[in-house]
């Protein structure tokens, strides 16, 4: 049997462990530098569609007394790993499927009552961490996503945790899911499904696997078997990153090319080290600029390009060099840039990569990079920073809303007071 253990609003839940005065408020987290909503508590989420602009939506931010808050990313971090911690005292097997989110695999456990085992997860989690989560069992992982989305659904009834444990139980929540919410069938395959008369998730089972093999791929296949009750779908192994981002929406638009520069570079030099961090190369580098596609009365442009390099590296001067490289090829004046990023692809491990005989990295660079990253770790992040890096650290992000971090900077403990 799988179980998917899902925090119920994760990111509002978290301002909530530490200020309970905002229980049952509408509660918006923003984006980068305050940029749009990407997480709603229910209270919210009639109000304010996701992904709304926090420009255009401060009227009804004020009228409605929705609690908004820049994201804090260190303080999510944080009760994610508190979460997953605690739900690994659960089973040796554990799958965490985002930071918010986790699989579980329960071999040896037919004589548990799993739905008193849920809702044990359930209220652990909540007592060590002040997290809600919904727990739904069942014996594939498409299956446990359902049974996790009627726990959600019906909390009273199903005491935050329910289990598909019979066909009877299968079929009717087929039945009950549309088509749109089957995890794995995106957007545009249940706009085709729709067409075809597809509603429900147990429609979907009733094609032939012929059509959907030809049609959805392997994927498909494979999903619809695991929604039929036939596990297809298990574990995924952790593998290295195969792509490293760093992008930012900037707090002000940029028109200097001297100004961009600066950002790339940065988020080169940060790429670069998490390069390192995992012992590995990249043997590609993205970057790519934007303007700001809500100022509708600007000029817009946008432009990406890929560069490879000579060698495998994860030197920050190579990399940085040839993001600069770059951005003075898709470069443009004339045009106010609202966001920027830099990405490395095709990556491979460290300790095993082609030689050249005509290029290859300055030797120097790799002991050079040891005692940064060394000394970075030692007295406190980007400590020691290179040439194009602005000392004033010009790109730091607009976050005019952001709560403490309570869970990971000393100055923001919470205190208590006691009398």
């Amino acid at each position: 049997m799988f179980a998917l253990v899902d925090c119920n609003n994760f990111y509002a839940s978290c301002e909530r462990v530490f200020n309970p005065a905002l229980n049952g408020k509408p509660i918006a987290i923003l984006s980068n530098n305050d940029g749009c909503v990407i997480a709603r508590s229910n209270e919210c989420k009639k109000f304010v569609p996701m992904g709304a602009p926090a420009f255009k939506f401060q009227e009804i931010f004020t009228e409605h007394n929705i609690h908004v808050f820049s994201s804090n990313y260190p303080l999510y971090g944080d009760m994610s790993k508190r979460v997953m911690q605690t739900l690994a005292t659960f089973t040796p097997d554990m799958e965490v499927y985002s930071v918010d989110e986790a699989f579980l695999k329960f071999i040896g456990y037919e004589n548990y009552n799993l739905t008193e085992y849920g809702q044990k997860i359930h209220k652990t989690v909540r007592k060590n961490t002040g997290i809600p989560v919904s727990v739904g069992i069942a014996p594939t992982k498409a299956l446990a996503k359902l049974a996790n989305r009627i726990a959600k659904k019906f909390p009273e009834k199903t005491g935050n945790a329910y289990v598909i444990d019979s066909e009877e139980k299968r079929i009717k929540a087929l039945k009950w899911l549309d088509i749109g919410d089957v995890w794995g069938i995106g957007r545009q395959h249940a706009k085709r499904l729709q067409v075809l008369g597809v509603k429900k998730a147990y429609d979907f089972t009733q094609l032939p696997d012929v059509w959907v093999r030809k049609n959805m791929s392997v994927v498909g296949l494979r999903l619809k078997h695991d929604l039929e009750g036939k596990s297809s779908i298990d574990f995924e192994e952790v593998k290295a990153k195969q792509n490293i981002a760093t992008t930012r929406s900037f707090e002000f638009m940029i028109k200097e090319q001297k100004d961009l520069s600066e950002r790339i570079s940065t988020f080169a030099g940060s790429c670069a080290e998490k390069l390192r961090k995992q012992n590995s190369h990249c043997n590609a580098i993205d970057v790519f600029i934007q303007s700001n596609w809500f100022r509708e009365d600007l000029p817009q442009y946008s432009r990406y390009i890929r560069i490879k390099t000579d060698y495998p590296t994860n030197s920050t001067f190579e990399i940085n060099r040839l993001a600069l490289k770059a951005l003075d090829i898709i470069f443009k004046q004339g045009f106010d840039y609202k966001k920027a990023g830099v990405i490395v692809s095709s990556i491979t491990p460290a300790d095993s990569y082609q030689m050249s005989f005509f290029n290859s990295e300055n030797p120097k660079h790799q002991d050079l990079m040891k005692v940064i990253d060394a000394t970075n770790r030692k007295i406190g992040n980007t400590k020691i920073r290179f040439g194009g890096q602005s000392l004033k650290r010009k790109w730091k992000m607009k976050q005019e809303r952001l709560s403490p971090c309570y869970t990971t900077r000393w100055e923001d403990l919470p205190t208590v007071n006691c009398k």
